[in-house]
């Protein structure tokens, strides 16, 4: 597990924070963030409705690549049910973190789950290092031509080497399957991923098919034009939820340009037995009241990893078969 010290070093490494800027300040958002509508509390029949079972596949994504070909990876898999389809597997844990795609028959959904960061993998960690703002792909995106848009550079990357895998995967499982739905959903390098390729997907399925994202300890993908980008595209389908003071949405800063869209759902405490004992939706992009006004005086890595609710947590020690 990454400890507090351990995040700041790499944050030295990169750039990020040097010795004259103070610790003390919120966390890189240095008042960038001028949105601090208030918050809502949000119910427990929504969290298991919404939230549950996304965050059941994304802990999945942590098992080893056959555990989750053969759906039998101890209890993350059977937290799911036996009846779950896992008909594509791919990537190889570092330069392409693991994904898998797979019918979730209790929903008639295809479900794209992407594996995130994994402190114990340096190919995995030096994807997320990559902070500069690139302009977004817009052969892949056509709908963004002319708009300007930047992203992560080590984020899209990573996007780019499943991208067409996934797509063709999602395709081939919405007709072989007869299925009418897709989630996409990822935990921290996973989430932005998922982000990207659900953004990816809305261009190329078809309008009727319902398209839902669920991410966790989402990182911060693109400038304020992509976030705009992301909110016009999903709308209120996007959900990223962030988990009391978990450094990581706070990465990439503000002040470097980076923006989250909205849909942010905070999980404000966790008691002793993983349960979530308040969660609030989030209004705007980059809420103050949220996880963008976190101190990094206050961040835990630990939070990043969990338990979010239902203690359901996310790595490697997750799902270790």
């Amino acid at each position: 597990m990454l400890s507090h010290r351990y995040f700041v070093s790499i944050l030295l490494s990169t750039g990020l924070l040097t010795s004259k800027l103070s610790l003390a300040a919120p966390l890189f958002g240095f008042g960038s963030s001028d949105n601090s509508a208030s918050t809502t509390a949000v119910s427990n029949g929504t969290v298991t409705s919404d939230f549950l079972r996304p965050a059941l596949f994304s802990r999945v994504a942590y098992c080893s690549s056959d555990a989750v070909q053969s759906f039998q990876c101890g209890s993350p898999c059977d937290a799911l049910g036996s009846d779950i389809d896992v008909f594509q597997v791919g990537g190889n844990d570092g330069t392409i973190p693991m994904y898998f795609i797979a019918h979730d028959p209790s929903t008639n959904t295809i479900v794209v789950a992407h594996q995130g960061t994994d402190p114990n993998n340096l190919l995995s960690i030096l994807n997320d290092a990559k902070f500069g703002l690139v302009d977004l792909n817009t052969t892949r995106f056509t709908a963004a031509d002319g708009k300007g848009i930047q992203v992560h550079d080590g984020f899209q990357q990573t996007f780019e080497r499943t991208a067409d895998g996934v797509l063709a995967g999602v395709q081939n499982g919405l007709s072989t399957k007869n299925a009418t739905n897709v989630l996409v959903t990822g935990h921290s390098l996973g989430a932005a991923v998922a982000t990207l390729d659900a953004m990816f997907l809305k261009e190329n399925l078809d309008p009727s098919v319902q398209l839902t994202t669920s991410v966790f300890g989402l990182p911060r993908v693109g400038d304020q034009a992509w976030a705009d980008f992301v909110d016009s595209s999903l709308g209120n389908t996007l959900s990223h939820i962030t988990n009391q003071n978990d450094p990581v949405p706070t990465v990439p800063p503000e002040f470097l340009g980076f923006v989250h869209p909205s849909n942010e759902f905070h999980i404000t405490g966790v008691d002793s037995n993983g349960q979530a004992t308040g969660i609030i939706a989030c209004p705007g992009q980059d809420n103050e009241n949220c996880s963008t006004g976190n101190d990094i005086l206050d961040a835990s890595v630990a939070n990043h990893l969990g338990p979010y609710f239902d203690d359901i947590s996310f790595g490697a020690s997750a799902c270790p078969a």
